[in-house]
């Protein structure tokens, strides 16, 4: 194999293509690890980018890491070369989440649609403000719910009925998690404060979006406080379309999966001129998480809601530049990061 095409700029572009993927809370809870005689990835969780309170299973993490791995299999695909990927390689070393080696590239016509996602990865955002009455085409909707099963995923929309129960609990989660102090505590402190320099973490107030004003699409309030000086309400959408992200188990591997479920979709959304914003109060909270399921979804484990629908761009987050995530390996294996269970 020739590795002299494989240079610095090209690793460090491809690592920023991992890191532009949604984390929680914009965390960026991941790190690489590049073996340049191999060319291999290693993919592990930062250690204390976790959250305790609000992911205190690492559930997220999980999630977050596998959106990265999927955005690094775009890019490094884009560029010419095909990404092996392996989920929890080591069963010695639970810490390495997953292993991204690569080959020369193939013809393969599921490698040849990720890499006309590239563009999608730089223009994705989270875009927590209303959504138009513009129904999602049927075709559309078919070919997310396509792309989320070559994954290992399943993405269900829901009717208008289903659509209302969701929301119901989803609110529920977030009048929760307002009034537990721990995790408003938690939440509020991956918002910025007009700190200098600006962290290259976490949430600007930008971000945070807008608030209901008829209080039926329950969007996470990061300031757990809904203070209307802080968070302005204004009318969204009337009827959501939301879309249920479930795997058949729920173990490490099947976050890992959902995640990298979760960016595809998300990139081919964007790629189709639509905008989302995922909702994953519910989640948190091991009752209503049940609750989201029926018997339609034959024992399936959800892993999250999805918002989509034609609207406005969300601002950008901050992004940790590549060579702060990145290096190379060094032939250890790493300490065990809180929350990888």
């Amino acid at each position: 194999m020739d590795t002299t095409s494989f240079g610095a700029a090209l690793v460090e572009t491809c690592v920023s293509a991992a890191v532009a993927a949604p984390s929680i809370h914009n965390m960026q809870p991941w790190r690489f690890r590049l073996d340049s005689d191999t060319l291999m990835f290693q993919v592990r969780a930062a250690p204390g980018q976790d959250m305790r309170h609000v992911d205190p299973t690492g559930r997220a993490v999980l999630l977050s890491v596998g959106a990265c791995v999927f955005n690094l299999r775009v890019a490094l695909t884009h560029f010419g070369w095909s990404p092996d990927t392996r989920l929890l390689p080591r069963p010695d070393d639970p810490g390495l989440l997953a292993t991204v080696r690569l080959a020369e590239l193939t013809a393969r016509r599921e490698e040849e649609r990720c890499a006309d996602l590239y563009e999608a990865i730089w223009r994705r955002h989270s875009s927590r403000f209303p959504f138009s009455d513009r129904p999602l085409p049927v075709a559309v909707c078919d070919e997310l719910s396509a792309v989320a099963r070559a994954e290992g995923a399943a993405l269900r929309f829901c009717g208008a009925g289903e659509a209302t129960r969701l929301l119901r609990l989803t609110a529920e989660a977030e009048r929760r998690n307002r009034l537990d102090a721990d995790r408003a505590a938690e939440g509020r402190h991956w918002v910025h404060r007009n700190l200098e320099p600006a962290p290259d973490t976490g949430l600007p107030r930008t971000a945070l979006g807008l608030q209901d004003a008829r209080e039926r699409l329950p969007l996470r309030d990061f300031t757990a406080r809904r203070h209307p000086e802080r968070l302005t309400a204004r009318p969204f959408e009337p009827d959501p379309t939301i879309a249920l992200l479930t795997t058949e188990h729920d173990r490490r591997v099947d976050r890992l999966r959902a995640g990298q479920a979760l960016e595809r979709v998300w990139l081919v959304a964007r790629a189709y001129g639509l905008r989302a914003s995922v909702l994953d109060q519910a989640l948190e909270w091991d009752d209503l998480r049940n609750a989201l399921v029926t018997t339609c979804d034959g024992g399936a484990h959800p892993q999250l809601l999805i918002r989509l629908g034609y609207g406005p761009d969300g601002p950008a987050t901050p992004r940790r530049a590549a060579g702060r995530v990145l290096r190379e390996v060094a032939g250890a294996p790493d300490e065990h990061p809180r929350g990888l269970r």
